[in-house]
C-alpha cells in the first residue's frame, strides 16, 4: 500500500515540474515574438506627428536641423552640401563599407535600413531563439529518457500505452508555440504590402536583358540607364566588383516610394536585401510596392530571378538622398517638380497695326483716324 502511495505521489510532482518546464519554455519563447508589434508601430506614431503631406515635410526637412544620429554631411559624403540647380550639385555618394551590401565572412542578414527591414529582423532573430529553445528542449528530453529509461535500469519496460496528461501538452504545447509566431507573422506581411500612400514618390524599374532603367513618371518621365561597372572601374571608386553601376537609382530618404517594376523581355526581380525588398518584374504588368529608406546612403541589390546568361551582371545600386540634394539631381537630369511654378513667360509685343489695304489712299489706309475735333462755338 505504502509503495502505491509513494508511485502516485512521484506521478504527480513529475507531472507538475513538467508542466512547470513547458511553462518556462512558453514564456521565453513567446516574449521576443511579441515584443516585435512594438516596433513596428513605433515608426508610424512618429510618422502621424509630421505634416499632412509626405512631400511637403520632405520639402520642410531642409529648414529644419538634421538629427544627431543623421547629420547630412557626413551621410552624404560625395554629394553637395548646398544643393542648387544644374548638373554640378550632385556627384555620386560613395558607398560606406559594410553598410548596404555584403560582407565577408557574414552569418547574418545585413543590416536594415526601412521600417519593414527592421520589423522582419527582430521576427528573424525572435525565430531564431524559438528554434533554440525548442531543440534545447527535445535535447534535453531525449538525453533524460536515454538515462531514465534504460535498459539496465529498467529490466522489465513498462507496457502503459496511453497517458492523458502527456497526449494533451504534446498536442496543446505545439498549437500555442504556432499561435506565438503567428501573430508577429501576420503583423509582417500586413506592413510588407500596405499600400503607398496617395503623396507617395513614383519610381518606376524595368528589367532588360541584361541591365535596369529607371523612369520617374512624377517628374517629367525621364529614364536612366543603368548597366554594371567593369571591375577595374569599380576599384577605382570603391565600389564593390558585380555590384556598381554606371547610373543608380536615385531617390529621396526618409519619404514614401511607390516602386513599380515591370519587364521589357523576361521576368526579372528587383532585390535589395538591405532594405528588406523584392519584387518581381514581369512583361505585361505592372507590380508596386511601398518602400521607405530611413538614412541616406547607397544600397546594393541584384536581380534575384534567372532571366538569361548574364542573370548575374544586372546589380541595383539604390542611392536615397537628402530631399534637396535629390530634387537637385532630378533638375541635372531634365526632370521637372509639380509644386514648382513654370517660369512666367515674357509678355508677348504687341502687333503691328498693318494697313486694311494696300492701295494708296484707299478707305483705312495709311495713318490710324485721328479724332475729330469739337468746334468751338463763336461768343
Amino acid at each position: 500500500m505504502s509503495t502505491a502511495i509513494f508511485d502516485f505521489t512521484r506521478s504527480r510532482l513529475a507531472r507538475l515540474l513538467a508542466a512547470v518546464v513547458l511553462a518556462l519554455v512558453l514564456a521565453v519563447m513567446a516574449r521576443p515574438l511579441l515584443a516585435q508589434a512594438a516596433p513596428a508601430t513605433a515608426p508610424v506614431a512618429a510618422t502621424t506627428a509630421a505634416p499632412e503631406s509626405a512631400r511637403e515635410a520632405a520639402s520642410t526637412a531642409a529648414a529644419a536641423p538634421a538629427p544627431a544620429e543623421l547629420p547630412a554631411a557626413s551621410v552624404a559624403e560625395g554629394s553637395t552640401d548646398a544643393a542648387a540647380p544644374g548638373a554640378s550639385s550632385y556627384t555620386p555618394m560613395k558607398p560606406t563599407p559594410g553598410v548596404g551590401m555584403p560582407v565577408a565572412g557574414g552569418i547574418d542578414v545585413q543590416e536594415q535600413f526601412s521600417p519593414t527591414g527592421r520589423q522582419a529582423y527582430g521576427f528573424h532573430i525572435g525565430m531564431f531563439w524559438v528554434m533554440v529553445a525548442i531543440s534545447v528542449f527535445v535535447l534535453v528530453l531525449l538525453l533524460y529518457v536515454m538515462w531514465r529509461f534504460r535498459a539496465k535500469a529498467n529490466p522489465v519496460p513498462s507496457r502503459t500505452t496511453h497517458h492523458v496528461g502527456l497526449e494533451v501538452a504534446w498536442t496543446l504545447v505545439p498549437v500555442l508555440i504556432l499561435v506565438a509566431i503567428a501573430i508577429p507573422s501576420i503583423s509582417l506581411l500586413q506592413q510588407q504590402y500596405r499600400t503607398p500612400p496617395a503623396d507617395a514618390i513614383t519610381i518606376k524599374a524595368t528589367g532588360y536583358q541584361w541591365y535596369w532603367g529607371y523612369s520617374y513618371p512624377d517628374n517629367g518621365e525621364f529614364e536612366v540607364i543603368s548597366n554594371m561597372l567593369p571591375d577595374a572601374e569599380a576599384d577605382a571608386r570603391g565600389e564593390p566588383r558585380q555590384l556598381a553601376v554606371d547610373n543608380r537609382m536615385v531617390v529621396p530618404a526618409g519619404v514614401p516610394l511607390r516602386i513599380q517594376t515591370t519587364a521589357a523581355d523576361v521576368i526579372h526581380a528587383f532585390a535589395v536585401p538591405s532594405l528588406w525588398f523584392k519584387i518581381d518584374a514581369v512583361p505585361g504588368r505592372l507590380n508596386e510596392r511601398l518602400l521607405t529608406i530611413e538614412k541616406p546612403g547607397v544600397y546594393y541589390g541584384q536581380c534575384s530571378e534567372l532571366c538569361g546568361a548574364r542573370h548575374g551582371y544586372m546589380p541595383i545600386v539604390v542611392e536615397a538622398l537628402p530631399m534637396d540634394q535629390w530634387r537637385a539631381w532630378v533638375r541635372a537630369q531634365g526632370g521637372t517638380f509639380a509644386d514648382e511654378a513654370a517660369p512666367a513667360a515674357a509678355p508677348a509685343a504687341a502687333p503691328l497695326q498693318d494697313p486694311e489695304s494696300a492701295v494708296p489712299n484707299a478707305a483705312g489706309a495709311g495713318a490710324p483716324p485721328v479724332a475729330p475735333v469739337t468746334p468751338t462755338p463763336a461768343a
